[in-house]
């Protein structure tokens, strides 16, 4: 096999010849002369390995645009595929629109071939940089769920997602199969998965590809799919995917046409298709006695060593010059009309589809006044209790009210809203789920817009596919549960930073993770509920597009989502609690604090303004109690002491704002932190984030970070406080080891406090419960 390719259209030759030529040359693109060694690039990168598939499916979809006007938009999988879509964005014209030296001619060709693997080019995968895209590719796995994502609440809206045989191995992947199991046909469009089975990953065979057609069927058909098989392996006539997709988007079209006649299945057998094709079909049979087509040496670069090796130069001649280029360009480089007749018009072209660069699409959201929802304070700091999150949940149920016309905000979470204290948002909208319940179940309605399911992966592909086409949204769930998608988030912090550098590409609301169940309060489930990691793993991301909060009352988590819900192009944390606790500020206390990032709480504060002895500084909801209840010992028992304590609401405020621009100005540091005061800092996570975020800040070593340092069990609250040094106890001994200037009257009163810090330890373990004099602790005005 190999070699051959008098079957297929002229647009697909075309396609699959302009990738070959992106992967291998720099000059010479359209082979008008001999092919010489200098024409060929000098670094060989790329995969040819799944382009020719995810052509076959490219042009199937063009034919759907043609005959039936679908809206159509890609999401691409397999990993580094992107030359074909490059390739087909060239031949359909959608580069030229974007930048006039990718011309639909020779030097267009050219440049994109220059351009691809190269630096300052395009990637071997897909970015922002590429028209049409929402979706790196590869990622581990989570191209379907977001192609469901991009599909709610868009009913006109087809989603074809391309699923490679190597990454449908992956857990994002599995779970994403049952995603139409929350789909409803009225209010939203439709996926259709293509799973191109292959044969290989890198070099071992793919568990799908390995699987018969039975097989397949009946774990699709489990699954709720109604599968279809099409095998291009022996260059079948005609398009039998084109006909594949023509019969899927009947079938869908039937689904979506019952449903909104008011006769939705009970079960929708959505369509979808299984293209088996050879590993680099199309590709030389074999070279230098190394077989190509149909194995995994043809995933990357079937030809390495195409430079120095004659045998290999003329292999490549002839394979590129079997697509009969001359047939498809013409002297100026311009695709065929035979070739041009095969790409939609105008506006639906797949590059082109709007929702590729959602950001255009976006429009504000409705967000109401936070006034009715705040928690009044009439008798000052800490002389109300609630629970952060059921406040903020009421004002969420609003914007879920104001958004049910539009449909453009969406909560997702791993079952967990009645736990994290956030189920007020049913009474605005239901849990969507579109098959039928027979058991006991509650809220739940096929147009819901609250997502639950136990799968991480599902809530941020979901709702990363969302917001990319123009919509807004809100991940809740477990802290410690979070770092479930580090990847996924790494990879989508990278596509932001990017996207800021493509200057035609338009922002899209922010990402926000609402962190609850936060460890400080997993004393109960243990040691593997206490992890607050998932901070660190944002802070490595590029300060232009990360943030972190840890609003320490209600009024501040109000003030700070409704900074979040408002702004684009971000991947924000905000850590909440959800038990009841005293809450510290007013409504307009809370903006100020919440607009400056860090501010001294006056009213805590022992220094009258002048230059403190110690510093007690505190971010997160815990930290913030013990940090204050720290200073009311200290007011108490040492009453000359100048103490001032600080609150860190925005944790990025301590960064330099060259690193962060969220960073506060040295002036505006050393008012909060003074230049050489020593600083007691209780911080909800690791120290290491703290300490990475003073780097370069003067004197760092003067800050005394007290955090989580992986010491836990199932225990009671102050004793975890107690096991990592972050009790006020532990807090107010430190402080007075730091206080400069009265060691007579410091080292006996450290000692008391350490005395009754472990007293209270040793109680705790006889009653299994924390004394009242830390549950009923109250802030004494």
């Amino acid at each position: 096999m190999g070699w051959d390719h008098q079957t297929g259209s002229d647009y697909r030759r075309a396609a699959d010849y302009v990738v070959a030529a992106l992967i291998f040359l720099r000059d010479n693109v359209l082979l008008r002369e001999p092919l010489r060694p200098e024409h060929v690039k000098p670094r060989l990168l790329g995969h040819w390995g799944s382009c020719p598939g995810i052509t076959m499916v490219y042009a199937a979809l063009n034919t759907l645009i043609r005959e039936r006007d679908a809206d159509v938009l890609l999401v691409t999988g397999p990993g580094h595929g992107a030359p074909a879509n490059h390739a087909n964005l060239w031949l359909e014209g959608t580069h030229e629109e974007y930048d006039p030296a990718l011309a639909r001619n020779a030097a267009g060709l050219t440049e994109l071939a220059r351009r691809y693997c190269a630096p300052d080019g395009f990637p071997s995968h897909l970015s922002p940089a590429v028209p049409g895209t929402i979706h790196e590719g590869g990622e581990l796995g989570y191209a379907l769920a977001t192609a469901f994502g991009a599909a709610l609440d868009a009913p006109e809206r087809l989603v074809a997602c391309i699923v490679g045989d190597g990454e449908a191995e992956t857990g994002p992947t599995a779970a994403a199969w049952h995603s139409p199991k929350f789909l409803d046909p009225v209010t939203c469009g439709a996926v259709l998965p293509v799973l191109h089975l292959n044969g290989y990953k890198i070099s071992s065979p793919t568990l799908f590809a390995t699987m018969s057609d039975e097989e397949l069927i009946h774990l699709f058909r489990g699954y709720g799919w109604d599968p279809r098989i099409v095998d291009v392996t022996g260059r079948p006539a005609g398009d039998p995917v084109a006909d594949a997709v023509r019969d899927a988007h009947a079938a869908i079209s039937s689904i979506q046409t019952a449903a909104r006649a008011g006769r939705p299945p009970a079960r929708p057998p959505w369509p979808m298709i299984v293209l088996r094709s050879l590993k680099g079909q199309g590709a030389p049979g074999q070279v230098g006695g190394q077989p190509l087509e149909g194995t995994f040496h043809a995933h990357q670069v079937p030809l390495a060593d195409v430079r120095e090796n004659q045998e290999q130069l003329a292999a490549l001649e002839t394979w590129l010059r079997s697509y009969r280029p001359e047939e498809l360009f013409d002297k100026e480089g311009r695709p065929s009309e035979k070739v041009l007749a095969a790409v939609p018009d105008s506006q639906r072209r797949i590059g082109m589809q709007p929702a590729g660069d959602g950001g255009r699409l976006r429009e504000p959201l409705d967000l109401p006044d936070l006034a009715p929802y705040a928690v009044e304070l009439p008798a000052g700091p800490g002389s109300h209790h609630a629970s952060p999150n059921k406040v903020l949940a009421a004002w969420l149920a609003e914007i879920v009210r104001r958004t049910e016309s539009r449909r453009d905000f969406r909560i997702v979470s791993p079952d967990e809203l009645a736990s994290n204290k956030l189920d007020a948002v049913l009474a605005a909208s239901k849990r969507a789920y579109v098959w039928p319940v027979e058991e006991y179940a509650e809220d739940l309605a096929p147009d819901g817009r609250i997502m639950e399911v136990l799968s991480e992966h599902n809530c941020q592909g979901w709702l990363q596919g969302y917001l990319q086409t123009g919509r807004h949204g809100l991940f809740p769930t477990y802290e410690a549960f979070a770092a479930i998608v580090d990847s996924m988030v790494n990879q989508y912090g990278k596509w932001l930073k990017m996207s800021r550098e493509v200057p035609w590409r338009a922002p899209v609301s922010s990402l926000t993770y609402l962190l609850t169940s936060e460890g400080w309060r997993q004393e109960h489930n243990g040691y593997s509920h206490q992890g607050p990691g998932f901070i660190n793993n944002l802070l490595t991301k590029k300060g232009t597009v990360t943030g972190v909060y840890l609003p320490p009352d209600a009024n501040t988590l109000l003030v700070t989502m409704e900074r979040l819900l408002d702004e684009t192009g971000k991947v924000n944390v905000v850590v909440a609690g959800k038990q009841p606790a005293a809450q510290w500020l007013g409504l307009d206390d809370a903006r100020r604090h919440c607009e400056a990032g860090a501010s001294v709480w006056r009213w805590a504060s022992t220094d009258d303004g002048e230059d403190a002895e110690v510093v007690l500084a505190c971010a997160g909801g815990i930290p913030t109690v013990e940090t204050l209840a720290a200073a009311d010992m200290l007011r108490r028992d040492l009453p000359g002491a100048r103490v001032r304590v600080v609150n860190i609401v925005d944790l990025c405020a301590l960064a330099t704002p060259d690193r962060h621009p969220h960073g506060l100005h040295e002036a505006t540091f050393a008012e909060l932190f003074g230049h050489d005061t020593p600083v007691v800092l209780d911080f909800h996570g690791y120290p290491s984030a703290v300490h990475q975020l003073l780097h370069g800040r003067p004197n760092p070593g003067r800050f005394h970070v007290r955090g989580y340092v992986e010491e836990g069990t199932t225990t009671t609250p102050y004793d975890l406080l107690i096991s990592n040094g972050t009790s006020r106890h532990d807090l107010a001994v430190t402080a007075l080891g730091h206080l400069r200037g009265r060691p007579a009257e410091t080292g006996d009163l450290a000692a008391h406090y350490a005395r009754r810090r472990d007293e209270i330890r040793r109680e705790l373990r006889r009653t299994r419960v924390d004394p009242a004099s830390v549950t009923e602790w109250q802030w004494r005005s």
